[in-house]
């Protein structure tokens, strides 16, 4: 997989997220919606799916290749999902893990691991300003498109990129700890090209 031992620092996970994650977004959802039976839990799966990634680079150092990363984490949290007893299909599940899946239950540690988990994400949403926090919200839990969002708010498309690069850098420094403040560094321009 690997980047290296040791703490990732939190800025570079944070620069690597927004620039090798966040374009994956439209692949992931679809890959999550092929593979879910309800549509409406599509966003919130693809939330927890994000935080477990970050959690995973944070222990073990950025992957080599991020795409197949990000899969198999999502891959691996439906499973879980599943044997959890949410709601899937269980040609979904045969289809997710090529093979049979003992449905068995998580443990209660892990039970209440991901219960905080979610609650982290919550809170991290809810320190950002309220318009960011309204833009990250349409993108990333009703999955809007930036053109959407911004017709729906009535402001320009690289607006909305911006306040998503600014909501989920915030959403992630949280996540690992910090404070989740928005930060709004003056070369951010920079970092678009990177895509």
């Amino acid at each position: 997989m690997g980047g290296g031992g040791g703490m990732l620092d939190q800025e570079s996970l944070k620069d690597w997220f927004c620039a090798e994650v966040l374009p994956l977004e439209r692949a992931l959802t679809r890959f999550i919606g092929r593979n879910w039976r309800n549509p409406a839990d599509v966003a919130d799966l693809r939330q927890e799916i994000y935080a477990r990634v970050i959690e995973g680079v944070a222990r073990s150092g950025i992957p080599l290749q991020a795409k197949p990363y990000v899969f198999t984490t999502a891959r691996n949290h439906l499973i879980n999902c599943a044997r959890r007893g949410q709601v899937i299909s269980l040609e979904s599940v045969v289809e997710l893990t090529g093979a049979n899946v003992a449905i068995d239950a998580l443990t209660p540690d892990r039970v209440v691991s991901a219960r905080e988990e979610l609650s982290r994400l919550s809170a991290a949403l809810d320190r950002l300003p309220p318009r960011c926090r309204e833009i990250v919200m349409l993108r990333k839990i009703e999955g809007l498109t930036q053109k959407q969002v911004a017709a729906r708010l009535g402001i320009a498309v690289g607006t909305v990129e911006q306040q998503m690069v600014f909501g989920m850098r915030a959403v992630v420094d949280f996540m690992l700890g910090g404070s989740g403040r928005l930060k709004r560094p003056s070369a951010a321009r920079v970092k678009e090209g990177r895509q």
